[in-house]
């Protein structure tokens, strides 16, 4: 397949994610004003979108509480910078297994909720984006399964399509594009679809170009793609995805350094990314450009 270059970029900014960051980093933001304060830095810097988790602001540690969504919501709303709001959705699929030969009871750590509330604070904030993770994996922290499941999906998707909320399909590996295309084909999630390539996540798709390249060919033409890679490639990543026609993804979600022995602040990585995009003879678009391109609906501060 010849590469067509994406000549009008959108950066998403992944501002803190739920790994296990906060204490590798002091940029990493904790609390919703720390939170929503990075995302609108990085919304001044170039980012279109800012992807948000919460995290206990005493802790640091992953959060599903709606205090939390609502107060990052309506900082940024309330901001003197447009930027589109996109909401993780992915808590609450965690399974810990125990031993290899006692699996059940499941271990400390399970986060396992119906469908309904995992997307609970999505109908109450009503961001323009929400995540979707399309598909169960595992990951490389004890015998963690993120799960989400077919019934689990078609539910999910169906609510967020319900809401007027445009789901960004999470797509860990190829397989997870394959039954994207079925939820579409379902008329689950409408058509066309947004779509986030996870690469070097493990153990997803690892984060090589011909993997990377066996992904975006599962990607419908008509579709919005962007990508991203973790750690030291996450800038690669940036040059890659403009290359075969995608958007970008960076932030502290996915990589802490500037560069070698420098830590990063979310802004230092959205200029970086803005950077190589204008490098490369792209533009970098913003807000109001991503709604028309993706049919978004701006919503209003809170009153």
């Amino acid at each position: 397949m010849p590469l067509t270059m994406n000549r009008e970029v959108f950066i998403t900014c992944a501002v803190t994610g739920s790994g296990g960051t906060q204490d590798r980093s002091p940029h990493v933001p904790r609390s919703p004003k720390q939170i929503a304060d990075s995302a609108i830095a990085a919304a001044k810097a170039g980012a279109a979108v800012a992807h948000c988790h919460v995290r206990d602001p005493e802790s640091g540690a992953p959060s599903r509480d709606f205090t939390y969504y609502r107060e990052v919501t309506d900082r940024i709303r309330d901001a003197d910078v447009d930027v589109i709001l996109n909401l993780t959705a992915g808590m609450g699929g965690d399974i810990i297994f125990g031993s290899a030969e006692k699996p059940f009871p499941t271990a400390a750590g399970t986060d396992m909720i119906g469908a309904s509330e995992r997307v609970a604070h999505i109908a109450e904030c009503l961001p323009e984006i929400c995540t979707l993770d399309c598909g169960t994996m595992n990951f490389a922290e004890a015998d963690y399964v993120m799960t989400n499941t077919p019934g689990m999906l078609t539910a999910m998707g169906g609510m967020m399509t319900k809401l007027g909320v445009k789901p960004e399909i999470e797509a860990f590996d190829t397989g997870h594009l394959w039954y994207a295309k079925q939820l579409v084909a379902d008329g689950v999630l409408d058509s066309p679809a947004l779509v986030q390539l996870c690469m070097g996540v493990p153990w997803g798709a690892p984060d090589d170009l011909n993997t990377f390249m066996a992904m975006v060919n599962n990607v419908p033409d008509d579709w919005t793609f962007s990508g991203f890679g973790l750690g030291r490639n996450q800038m690669a990543y940036v040059a890659a995805s403009v290359l075969a026609g995608g958007n970008v993804r960076v932030g502290l979600e996915d990589n802490l350094w500037l560069e070698k022995g420098v830590l990063a602040t979310n802004e230092q990585l959205v200029d970086r990314a803005v950077t190589i995009i204008e490098n490369m003879g792209a533009r970098v678009i913003g807000p109001e450009a991503v709604r028309q391109k993706l049919g978004l609906t701006k919503r209003a501060p809170a009153t």
